[in-house]
C-alpha cells in the first residue's frame, strides 16, 4: 500500500534519516552558513538604509517627498525580478544574492519606520524644543525611541520576506545554500532531501525571528504593553 503513494509522500522516519546523514558528512552545514551569510549581510545593509532613510523621510518633508513616491511605486513590484539587474551590475556570485535580500528588506523596514516617525507624538517634540534640545538630539532622543516598536515590526517582517528571497535567488542562480540543495534534490527525486532543506529554512527562520523578539524584549521592556506580552 506505502509503495503505491507518490515520491514525494516521504516518510519521517526517511526524511529523519537523511537529516543525520547530511549533518555527519558536513554538507548541511555548508549550505546552512552559504544562506545565512547572504541572508546577514543582506538583512543588516537593507535594515540598516531603511531605518535610517525611513525615521530622516518621516522628520524631513523634503526627504519625504522624495523617497515617499519612489517607496510607493517600487514596493509592489516582486523584489526577485532585482536579480537579474544586479547579476549584470556586480556578477552572478554572492553580491547579487545579497543586494537583492537587502532590497526586499528594506521596503518593510523604510514603510514601518517611516510610519513610527511620523506617528510620534507632538507635545514630545515641542517639550524637547523648549528645553533647548538640537534637532538631532530630538531625533535620538525622541524620534528614534517613540518610533522603535514600529520599527521591530518592520524587522519581523522584513525577517521573514529575505528568507524568502533568499531561496528564490539560490534556485535561480547558485552553487551552495539551501535554495540550491532543493534544486539538486529535485533532479534526482531526493524528496527526503527537500524536506530536510525545508524544514531547516523552516526553523532558521523561526529562530532568527525568536532572536528579534527577544532585542525587542531587551530594547522595549520599560513599555507597558511589552511588559504585558512578556510578563
Amino acid at each position: 500500500m506505502l509503495g503505491a503513494l507518490p515520491g514525494y509522500l516521504t516518510s519521517p522516519g526517511t526524511i529523519v534519516q537523511s537529516f543525520l546523514v547530511e549533518v555527519r558528512s558536513g554538507d548541511l552545514l555548508q549550505h546552512i552558513q552559504a544562506s545565512m551569510s547572504r541572508i546577514i549581510v543582506g538583512y543588516a545593509i537593507g535594515a540598516t538604509v531603511g531605518m535610517m532613510l525611513g525615521l530622516l523621510s518621516g522628520t524631513s518633508r523634503l526627504l519625504e517627498s522624495f523617497f515617499d513616491p519612489l517607496v510607493a511605486i517600487a514596493y509592489p513590484v516582486p523584489k526577485i525580478i532585482f536579480l537579474p539587474i544586479f547579476m549584470v551590475w556586480v556578477g552572478i556570485g554572492d553580491p547579487s544574492k545579497v543586494l537583492t535580500i537587502a532590497t526586499s528588506v528594506f521596503f518593510p523596514v523604510f514603510i514601518n519606520a517611516y510610519q513610527g516617525a511620523r506617528s510620534v507624538q507632538r507635545p514630545l517634540i515641542w517639550a524637547g524644543r523648549n528645553m533647548g534640545a538640537s534637532r538631532w538630539k530630538l531625533f535620538w532622543g525622541v524620534v528614534v525611541p517613540a518610533a522603535s516598536p514600529q520599527i521591530f515590526v518592520g524587522l519581523r517582517v522584513a525577517n521573514a520576506v529575505a528568507f524568502v528571497i533568499m531561496f528564490s535567488a539560490e534556485i535561480v542562480s547558485s552553487r551552495s545554500g539551501l535554495g540550491y540543495m532543493i534544486v539538486f534534490a529535485e533532479q534526482f527525486n531526493r524528496y527526503d532531501q527537500i524536506f530536510v532543506a525545508i524544514g531547516v529554512i523552516a526553523l532558521l527562520g523561526f529562530l532568527s525571528d525568536r532572536l528579534i523578539v527577544a532585542i525587542r524584549r531587551r530594547v522595549l521592556g520599560y513599555l507597558p504593553e511589552v511588559q504585558e506580552a512578556y510578563g
